[in-house]
């Protein structure tokens, strides 16, 4: 297989998208420039507004979001795949779907993957999430054949769950996708290992943009994005601040893993007994 040059893009989102759109673009922009093919945005691209009421006031359906056109033309201009990690699309009076948008070089949208694990936890020191109060959970993802490689779809809290990224690979995917935008507690216990595990358990390269920072409404991300090869090497990093994340991938590094460790064809059936 080729060898690859990505970017992953980390942000520092706020609430207004137009501002939102303008920085991703120029973060985008520049990784092409530096010769990404294949470039993803974090979580949240265009919008991160936890006050209550906030979000829903700006986000709206796919035909009438404001952003999505935007990063179609930019896709096409640049002759790049552009991964949008998510944007919040309205699907209903009162919640949205937590959405990815693979754009390809002509600007056409070749996928669409709604968050399907919605975070909803009590971290304690008065931090709670409850993702499900404003979106509504997918119920399914996708593996994207492209250039010389497939790619397989995910976000965020997702990452909690293997047996999403290892059924993609089952699919057939190379590299796996983590748009996010951690907390700072769970980003510092669980960021690293959990993205390394993923990598290792698939024999797929992970590309993981984050959000970093404190964000115009109160909420503070871990960023780190990060790159990771199919042996749980973290390749490509950026530990804070917005930035552009460059990697080349040597595609070939997939079949090498897997052929060495070749879990993926060594599932069996079982069963759990009550002892």
């Amino acid at each position: 297989m080729p060898s690859l040059s990505v970017a992953c893009i980390q942000m520092r989102s706020g609430v207004d998208v137009i501002a939102n759109v303008a920085a991703a673009s120029a973060l985008v922009r520049e990784a092409a420039a530096a010769g990404a093919v294949l470039v993803a945005t974090p979580e949240m691209t265009t919008l991160l507004d936890r006050r209550p009421g906030k979000l829903l006031g700006q986000a709206r359906s796919e035909d009438e979001d404001v952003a999505l056109p935007a990063f179609r033309a930019l896709a096409a201009e640049l002759r790049i795949t552009l991964l949008i990690g998510s944007i919040p699309i309205r699907v209903s009076g009162e919640r949205c779907v937590n959405r990815s948008f693979l754009i390809d070089a002509t600007g056409a949208i070749r996928a669409r993957y709604d968050k399907i694990h919605l975070f909803d936890v009590d971290l304690g020191s008065g931090q709670t999430y409850r993702e499900s109060n404003r979106f509504i959970a997918g119920d399914r993802s996708c593996v994207v054949a492209l250039d010389g490689y497939r790619l397989g779809l995910g976000i965020c809290y997702d990452l909690r769950f293997p047996e999403l990224y290892r059924s993609l690979a089952r699919r057939g995917a190379d590299l796996v996708t983590v748009p996010s935008a951690f907390t700072v507690p769970t980003g510092a216990a669980h960021w690293h290992v959990l993205l390394r595990a993923r990598a290792i358990e698939t024999g797929c390269f992970v590309l993981a943009p984050a959000q970093h920072g404190l964000h115009e409404d109160g909420r503070e991300t871990y960023g780190h994005t990060l790159v990771v090869d199919p042996w749980g090497t973290v390749i490509a990093e950026r530990p804070a601040d917005p930035g552009v994340v460059l990697a080349r991938l040597d595609l070939d590094e997939v079949v090498r893993c897997r052929r060495q460790l070749p879990s993926l064809g060594h599932d069996r059936p079982w069963t759990i007994d009550d002892c």
